[in-house]
């Protein structure tokens, strides 16, 4: 079967080289324990699939979007001391960003969207930093939040709870453990009130915070949950890149 065309990791030169890709969507995910239930993966195969989702469907309305592969790690300076949690600074975060805008600008596609799947993961000064050096429009979407989650779960969580573990059972179920197999993912707060209360603020420090990496209970997940979530997130991205697609970038304004 050919690949997908808004795909990159999937396309052949030959279809490359003849798509005028508008807009391109850099993934970004991390690696790092989700829970006794969910893979290290599960930033990185949320934000593909989310990604690939809303791709197809600007592409059905004629935008034609591109699908760059996804950057497996993020920022996980608080789970240092987590076996395996892979940690990339920031730092490095916008060495590796500064140098795929370049190449994207170099070949004329002037509009990137950071599509972000770790929480840890925080694009915007790296974007100010790079927009005065170059023709790119890039902007960030965190996907579990371009859609108020309130509506479709119990308890969203932060960190393997409801949401994330829902989106994963409809995406990758055989990757999801039996929820019994959960633990609760309950999370320890800062003593601190400017810091509990979300005024103050500061990186935590994972081990101290909870003792099955996860925050947030996952008991009330289901694929059913996962899968409306899945449609309305993709659905306003896909949006999104219509918009940017088709947009003017010297006259944004209005």
């Amino acid at each position: 079967m050919p690949g997908r065309p808004y795909i990159l990791a999937e396309a052949t030169w030959k279809t490359v080289e003849h798509t005028p890709y508008r807009v391109a969507v850099l993934p970004w995910g991390a690696t790092e324990p989700h829970n006794y239930h969910l893979p290290y993966a599960t930033d990185v195969i949320q934000c593909d699939h989310v990604a690939a989702e809303a791709a197809r469907r600007a592409w059905e309305r004629g935008t034609r979007a591109v699908v760059l592969p996804t950057v497996p790690f993020g920022v996980q300076t608080g789970q240092l001391d987590l076996k395996l949690a892979l940690n990339l600074n920031p730092s490095t975060q916008a060495a590796i960003l500064a140098d795929l805008v370049h190449a994207l600008d170099g070949q004329g596609i002037h509009r990137l969207v950071l599509l972000n799947g770790h929480g840890g993961n925080d694009f915007r000064q790296m974007i100010r930093e790079l927009q005065p050096r170059s023709r790119v429009f890039v902007c960030t979407i965190n996907w579990w939040n371009c859609v108020d989650p309130r509506p479709f779960f119990t308890q969203p969580g932060d960190h393997a709870g409801e949401l994330e573990t829902s989106v994963m059972m409809h995406v990758a179920p055989g990757l999801v453990l039996p929820l019994g197999e959960a633990g609760s993912g309950a999370a320890r707060r800062f003593r601190i009130a400017g810091l509990r209360e979300g005024w103050a603020w500061a990186p935590r420090h994972w081990r101290q915070v909870t003792d099955d990496t996860g925050t947030g209970n996952p008991a009330a997940s289901t694929p059913e949950k996962g899968g409306t979530f899945f449609d309305a997130v993709t659905e306003r991205i896909a949006g999104f890149l219509v918009d940017l697609a088709a947009a003017d970038l010297d006259a944004l304004y209005e």
